[in-house]
């Protein structure tokens, strides 16, 4: 018997197989990672007629389907990510979302994006815990307790969660530009939105007594891509926030995203993935650090000050957006679209090996294209890297990309051994 967690990948019919090579879902430990899920009809494998509304209902169905196939409940959900063209449908999928989630709600994202696959108007992703973990024949902990937080100090919405925290990780909603007192946005431009953005995930971290350097992954949803050198500067004075974290300059993995549109016009929106040493009961507490995190760079991919190559913490592994930069050079590939999908392809597989890994480990792959047509370009390289197809994935297309690539791609990464306790 395996002492390790494995890679498990799952489909129903009762959900969409889906456009592309992937699977539905893939659990590893504690956490089933779902493919975004588009209004297709499993049955008829086409859009379901209607608007916004019938779209997400059909996604939420779709994303039910698979929960209820691998024994899960929606309660069970952790983060909910929602992909729609048109910013104001988001009222007409929080009907919908109300209805399936009418007591509980997870922690939440929503943005507007410039184009989903098949011409959606809507695409919903979800992130479930999974108490019993993936270790072959053997339940890790049986049923770990999901913790959920809100405070004061940061913008409230009946319709998520602040915080949710399940096993070793704590996933946060993505923070808008709001003064949690006033319940408006903050006066000022994208230095002054950004810098509430990052004190909202601070004070929400801080209710739950967690250090602001415990984040893994930070996620930031532009308006305007030109203004990323703005937030760069406002980043920076929160990243690194310790002593500790200065001396080793630790800073998180990252990807930037182009939105067409935010909640409230905001110009920027932030998203943190959090570790937690402690996990939730019945996990043992060891100390007030069980776990560490581990964060590596690599020569043989590209470098950033603003970012760490692959932070890994528990049985995770959370990979920076690649752009398709020659690592030697640092000048975005010669060629198209294909060229520049297995560039990005190329450097997540030498942070993968770097750290021991293999790209079987990959669980989560999420692609953002220029032109939402040239996906069946990037399956042609994508194909090569996972010939399995095993991988959740979620694939949207956004209006502009950093150093104006045509493909930008970010991936999660199981890490069976886990990360030691500190001597």
């Amino acid at each position: 018997m395996s002492n390790y967690n494995a890679v498990l990948a799952r489909n129903t019919e009762n959900a969409p197989k889906g456009i592309g090579p992937y699977s539905q879902t893939v659990a590893f430990s504690h956490y089933n990672n779902l493919s975004a899920q588009l209004p297709i009809d499993p049955k008829s494998g086409k859009l379901v007629a209607g608007g916004a509304k019938e779209q997400a209902e059909q996604c939420f169905k779709n994303i039910k389907a698979i929960v209820d196939s691998i024994n899960h409940v929606m309660s069970d959900v952790v983060r909910i990510t929602v992909f729609v063209k048109n910013i104001k449908d988001i009222d007409a999928v929080d009907e919908v979302y109300k209805t399936f989630f009418p007591g509980y709600v997870p922690t939440r994202t929503n943005v507007a994006v410039a184009a989903l696959p098949m011409d959606a108007l809507v695409q919903i992703e979800a992130l479930v815990s999974n108490g019993e973990g993936t270790i072959p024949n053997a339940p890790q902990a049986g049923d770990l307790i999901k913790l959920t937080n809100n405070t004061a100090n940061a913008p409230t919405c009946p319709l998520s969660t602040q915080v949710v925290a399940f096993s070793h990780y704590n996933n946060l909603s993505a923070q808008l530009p709001i003064d949690p007192k006033s319940g408006r946005v903050v006066a000022g431009g994208v230095k002054e939105q950004a810098g509430q953005c990052l004190k909202n995930i601070k004070a929400i971290l801080e209710s739950i007594d967690v250090p602001f350097d415990d984040i893994v992954k930070i996620n930031i949803f532009l308006k305007n891509l030109s203004d990323i050198e703005v937030v760069n500067e406002v980043y920076t004075t929160f990243f690194p926030d310790s002593a500790i974290a200065r001396t080793a300059a630790y800073v998180p993995a990252r990807t930037t995203v182009a939105a067409s549109a935010l909640p409230m016009d905001a110009l920027v929106q932030i998203e943190a993935v959090v570790s937690h040493g402690d996990g939730t009961p019945p996990q043992a507490v060891e100390d007030r650090h069980g776990l560490i995190i581990e964060a590596n760079n690599t020569e043989n991919a590209p470098k950033s000050s603003l970012y760490t190559q692959t932070v890994a913490f528990s049985h995770y592994n959370h990979i920076s957006a690649q752009l398709p930069l020659n690592p030697k050079t640092g000048e975005m590939v010669a060629g198209g679209v294909k060229e520049q999908a297995g560039q990005c392809l190329e450097n997540i597989k030498a942070i993968v090996e770097s750290v021991g890994h293999v790209m079987d480990d990959v669980v989560k792959v999420n692609i953002f294209l220029k032109n939402i047509a040239d996906i069946n370009a990037v399956d042609e390289v994508y194909t090569t890297f996972f010939p399995s197809g095993v991988p959740a994935r979620r694939t949207v297309g956004v209006s502009a990309l950093p150093k104006d690539a045509l493909v930008q791609i970010d991936a999660v990464v199981s890490n069976a051994e886990g990360t030691p306790p500190k001597a």
